[in-house]
C-alpha cells in the first residue's frame, strides 16, 4: 500500500484508493455528487491546503525568493498541531491502505503538493512513484 501525490481531476491510477482533495475550495461548476465520478476527489480535506493568504503568495510567486517565502509559510502552517497530526495520520495510513492526495495545479513543482510529498516522506510515508 502507499500514498500517491496526484493532480485532482486527472484519471485515477489502478489501485489508487481513496482520493483526498487537499485544496482550499471545491472545483467550480461541478456538483458535489460528481466530485468522485469526475476524478476530483472522494474526500475534501482543506486542513492540508495552504491558507488563503499563503495560497495567494504561491500563485503570485514569480521569483525564487517569492516561491521560497511561500514554501516557508506553508511549511509553518503544516507544523501547527492539527496539520501535523493529519500528516502523521496519512503517513501511517500509507503503510496499510492505498490513498492519494492532491491539488488542481498543473505543475507539481510550483504547487503545495510537492511540499506535501516532502512532508509525508519526512514522516516515513510509503509514497508511490
Amino acid at each position: 500500500m502507499s500514498i500517491r501525490i496526484v493532480r485532482l481531476g486527472t484519471p485515477r491510477s489502478p489501485g489508487e484508493g481513496l482520493r483526498v482533495g487537499t485544496v482550499r475550495r471545491p472545483p467550480r461548476g461541478v456538483p458535489k455528487s460528481e466530485f468522485a465520478s469526475q476524478d476530483w476527489y472522494d474526500v475534501w480535506y482543506p486542513n492540508l491546503a495552504p491558507s488563503t493568504e499563503t495560497m495567494k503568495l504561491g500563485q503570485a510567486a514569480q521569483t525564487p525568493a517569492e516561491w521560497n517565502m511561500f514554501m516557508r509559510k506553508y511549511k509553518a502552517e503544516m507544523a501547527e498541531a492539527d496539520a501535523s497530526r493529519s500528516l502523521d495520520l496519512l503517513a501511517a495510513l500509507s503503510h496499510r491502505t492505498a490513498l492519494a492526495v492532491g491539488c488542481y495545479c498543473e505543475d507539481e513543482s510550483r504547487c503545495h503538493r510537492s511540499l506535501l510529498r516532502g512532508l509525508l516522506a519526512e514522516r516515513g510515508a510509503d509514497i508511490a512513484a
